[in-house]
């Protein structure tokens, strides 16, 4: 039934698709040399649409200046340079963006029977996915150049802003250079970069902050800390962040992450994630007696729950520098741990956060780069270019924010300006 309908409608549609050469008037176009494209004649080509193969026939121009040709019927029904329809592009940039390109294939024979091969669903899920990103990049330009457009609305409560970093399995070229985790080895990763914005209205019974139901929208790419802070600034500009009442970017010890804050974000609350300032004092707990759980334990009794818990960072400190040991990599581990609890004490005043009912936790963050980055990019045999895992990247984001159709929009609206 399937295929009956689709080859009544393929049909159809080639029946629409045929063009016809252009008025005595209309056999002039411009040309972006300056010249003008003259018409020459009606050519042909194949194209692959959600209802199957058709074939297209339109006028085709030709500037006898730079030799450059037109298709505007191309142009007008978005498939320059192109033989798949938007809608295919579509299906497949959905597909390219959820799961391995292979899988994706065998999604589209099997639900919608389209039969494309593995490498079509790549080069176009990419290429889609470069084209958002180059769209993102400009609206960032733009809010960086304070052109962005002033958001109306209801003032929000609170806008929470989270950011981290996670590996991405790259190919060898993309890490030409780069000195790996072991020292003496190369890398073999990239680190991919996360920021997501969300907001919050209400908190539980026991005042604990709750999360707004579909709010949280992501951002991110395999790039500079320095392009990734006025990506995720654009980000938190198109949210809302100048409607927030409360503005919080919760982040660990990372230093990049505060200098991104200072430069970006400078007027927000900022607290360090909770769970990742236990994890500092579990390293020290566990060099200082090794092998000896119970003692760790009685350790982290005193310094995680009477000091670091009730915001006294301040005497965490003196403990950790009070701290006698003849062993010199303990000594510099004390004095490096001593020092990030020092340099971060006003971000972990985290019973005054709590008596404001926020998050002190950077979990939102910390599930986004397992399910935006990890569940697709981090698959075992996977290895990409920058430039792939970019455009997946950004293709993902799009879809999981709700803007994937907005991009179609925005592409229809460039055609018919």
């Amino acid at each position: 039934m399937r295929a009956t309908l689709h080859q009544a409608g393929a049909a159809a549609l080639n029946e629409l698709l045929q063009f016809e050469g252009p008025a005595a008037h209309q056999r002039q176009l411009p040309c972006s040399c300056g010249h003008r494209a003259q018409y020459q004649e009606i050519r042909s080509k194949p194209l692959f649409t959600i209802v199957g193969p058709v074939r297209l026939s339109r006028p085709y121009y030709l500037c006898s200046r730079c030799h450059v040709g037109q298709f505007p019927v191309d142009v007008e029904l978005d498939i320059e340079n192109t033989e798949f329809s938007p809608g295919v592009r579509r299906m497949q940039a959905l597909v390219g963006q959820q799961a391995p390109f292979d899988h994706g294939r065998e999604q589209l024979q099997l639900l919608a029977g389209l039969q494309v091969t593995t490498k079509s669903v790549e080069r176009i899920a990419e290429a889609i996915g470069t084209d958002i990103a180059l769209r993102e990049r400009r609206e960032s330009e733009k809010a960086l150049q304070l052109d962005l457009p002033v958001i109306l609305g209801e003032p929000i409560p609170v806008l929470y802003v989270q950011m981290d970093g996670t590996g991405v399995p790259v190919v060898k070229k993309e890490t030409a250079g780069r000195q790996g985790k072991t020292e003496g080895q190369p890398a073999h990763t990239r680190e991919a970069k996360l920021g997501c914005v969300f907001t919050q209205t209400s908190w539980d019974q026991e005042g604990f902050a709750i999360r707004d139901p579909d709010s949280t929208t992501y951002t991110g790419a395999i790039e500079t800390a320095e392009e990734f802070g006025k990506r995720l600034y654009r980000e938190a500009l198109k949210r809302g962040w100048r409607l927030a009442k409360k503005k919080v970017v919760i982040g660990d010890g990372a230093e990049w992450i505060w200098a991104l804050v200072a430069e970006h974000f400078p007027d927000a609350i900022q607290i360090v994630d909770l769970y990742h300032a236990r994890q500092h004092l579990w390293e020290v707990a566990r060099q200082l007696y090794p092998h000896e759980e119970i003692k760790q334990k009685t350790w982290m009794k005193v310094h995680q729950k009477r000091l670091l818990d009730k915001g006294k960072i301040e005497r965490l400190v003196s403990a950790l520098r009070t701290i006698e040991t003849t062993n010199f990599q303990m000594a510099q581990k004390l004095r490096t741990e001593a020092d990030y609890f020092e340099r971060n004490a006003e971000r972990m005043r985290y019973p005054k956060f709590r008596r404001q009912h926020l998050f002190i936790g950077s979990g939102v963050i910390e599930a986004g780069c397992k399910t935006v980055i990890g569940s697709r990019l981090k698959q075992s045999g996977m290895f990409w270019t920058v430039r792939g895992a970019n455009a997946i990247l950004a293709l993902r984001c799009s879809h999981l924010n709700g803007r994937f159709e907005d991009y179609w929009e925005g592409r229809r609206e460039a055609r018919a300006a």
